[in-house]
């Protein structure tokens, strides 16, 4: 796995395009204020390792939110920063069990839309902790 986690002061998004057929239809924009948005890409080998796997995106996901002193968590599946993926099917299920141990911890968690292209804005600050990659 692939952890790319991002600190915005603002960060907004809309659906552009399609990009996996099993996707449901929609039209959705949002926004959110001083959050971690984890840009986040499941390689094949994460199916086999799931609960590690699991467990050491939410210690990350949290060490940082620590870190910059926010519980505002945004999810988006980034499947750009390798060349091995995983099922999309494992990855929705695996963001889902993520969000809920962050959400069962007091955090705020959303997730950007699944199996699509987004027009991203993000306004994020210059500083060392704004942005932190990990290989899980």
């Amino acid at each position: 796995m692939k952890l790319l986690m991002i600190y915005a002061h603002q960060f907004a998004y809309r659906t552009a395009e399609k990009n996996l057929d099993s996707a449901p239809e929609v039209d959705e924009n949002g926004k959110v204020t001083e959050a971690i948005i984890a840009f986040i890409h499941s390689e094949m080998e994460d199916v086999e390792r799931e609960k590690s796997v699991l467990s050491k995106l939410v210690k990350n996901i949290k060490w940082l939110s620590g870190k910059l002193e926010t519980k505002t968590v945004v999810l988006h599946s980034f499947a750009h920063l390798s060349e091995s993926k995983a099922p999309p099917e494992f990855v929705q299920k695996l963001f889902d069990k993520v969000q809920k141990k962050l959400e069962n911890t007091g955090y705020q968690v959303s997730q950007t839309p699944f199996g699509y292209f987004l027009d991203l804005d993000i306004q994020a600050p210059g500083f060392s902790l704004a942005r932190v990659f990990k290989n899980l």
